[in-house]
């Protein structure tokens, strides 16, 4: 009981030490492409529609809607704007507009009024941050302050793939070890920050790269033997018509994968980094075989629906591809052989692969771990 003040306090100032780093992540851009010049950005509310422009061919709608706005906010809030909402034709693209429907608009200034108004989509922006708060409440209040070092864990997650990966790729690093420094540094504030500086903390951190580095070396083969390219991706051609000729877009592909599965991997490696811990409480004299045992028992049980959550979840994003497939009665030889499907097929094999290895991965690094602080090798 006397060691628990000073775990809490670990913890928090683990908690403290991620939150200034997301702050300085905040701050810091890599990006070789300077920002844009944008205008002022504000909710509006709609309150007159012109379609008389817009040109309909059965349900795609292209030209111009003309819109009459009220600024709900920023230095201009009441004043009306008109705003012009350009319709490519792209359904998935494009939005279209009712009267009393909210929107984002992006506008300048001119004599001292808005002016040279664009839609910018409907506005979500509340809505996103509001789903956000209750996520981190949500998960403050089941799990305490390991919740908040979750939370704060996604929100390191995110900066660093935008603010610190996204950049050096663009700036022409090599996507792959690129891809695996992130994983490893997001794996290593991850995974101590829920499983402590501890050998659970290492055990899970040991057993998640090496699945990862498995991964890896399989995404690498595959796509080698299944001829695929990073032109599968959806827009990674037009990044290469947006100037960044030389990207390589196969090695991106290839960091996609273990990058896409290293969070599924550092889950089933928490579970059976946690497994082994617990065990070890309980049992304090169990020998190194009978634990690895137990470890692998915990694995088995896990690894099915696992495997199945990467099925699902990335198979899911690709429903209407395959509604698409089945309407145009295309048979399962033309559909599995075609380079995209293909690039999917190795995206969840490969990632399961990873997620399968994982469990005696951690389970074995997890026994040594614990036998050798047996001997006094290892604090616990």
């Amino acid at each position: 009981m006397k060691s628990f003040p000073f775990v809490l306090s670990r913890d928090w100032l683990f908690a403290l030490v991620i939150a200034l780093i997301c702050g300085l992540l905040a701050l810091i851009n890599l990006s070789p492409v300077p920002s844009a010049e944008t205008g002022l950005h504000a909710r509006a509310l709609v309150t007159q529609v012109d379609n008389s422009q817009v040109r309909v061919n059965l349900i795609v709608k292209t030209e111009d809607q003309f819109l009459i706005v009220r600024l709900l906010n920023g230095p201009y809030e009441g004043q009306e704007l008109a705003v012009t909402n350009m319709l490519t034709g792209k359904m998935e693209l494009d939005e279209f507009y009712e009267e009393g429907q909210v929107i984002l608009v992006e506008y300048g200034v001119k004599n001292g009024k808005p002016a040279n108004g664009m839609a910018r989509g409907y506005y979500r922006l509340g809505l996103e941050l509001m789903l956000i708060g209750i996520f981190v409440v949500l998960l403050i209040a089941v799990a305490g302050v390991t919740g908040l070092k979750a939370a704060l864990s996604f929100v390191f997650a995110a900066l660093v793939l935008w603010k610190v990966f996204f950049p050096l790729v663009l700036l022409g690093y090599p996507p792959i070890p690129c891809g695996l420094a992130l994983v490893a540094l997001l794996t290593g504030v991850i995974t101590f920050s829920v499983g402590g500086l501890s050998r659970r903390g290492i055990a899970t951190f040991a057993g998640s790269m090496l699945g990862v580095s498995l991964t890896c070396t399989l995404a690498v083969w595959s796509v080698n033997a299944f001829h695929l390219h990073g032109a599968v991706r959806p827009f990674a051609e037009t990044l290469l018509y947006a100037g960044y000729y030389d990207l390589r877009l196969t090695d991106i592909f290839i960091a996609s994968i273990f990058i896409a599965s290293s969070g599924a991997v550092m889950d089933l490696a928490m579970d059976i980094a946690a497994s082994m811990d617990e065990i070890q409480r309980n049992h304090p004299g169990i020998g190194l075989f009978e634990h690895l045992t137990s470890g692998l028992r915990v694995g088995r049980a896990v690894i099915g629906t696992m495997t199945t959550t990467l099925l699902l979840a990335y198979s899911s994003s690709h429903i209407a591809m395959f509604l698409l497939f089945m309407a145009k009665g295309l048979p399962a030889a033309n559909i599995l052989n075609a380079p995209f499907v293909a690039a999917e097929v190795v995206n969840i094999l490969v990632g399961s692969f990873g997620l399968i290895t994982v469990a005696p991965f951690t389970a074995l690094v997890a026994a040594f771990l614990y036998r050798a602080s047996m001997h006094g090798s290892v604090s616990r």
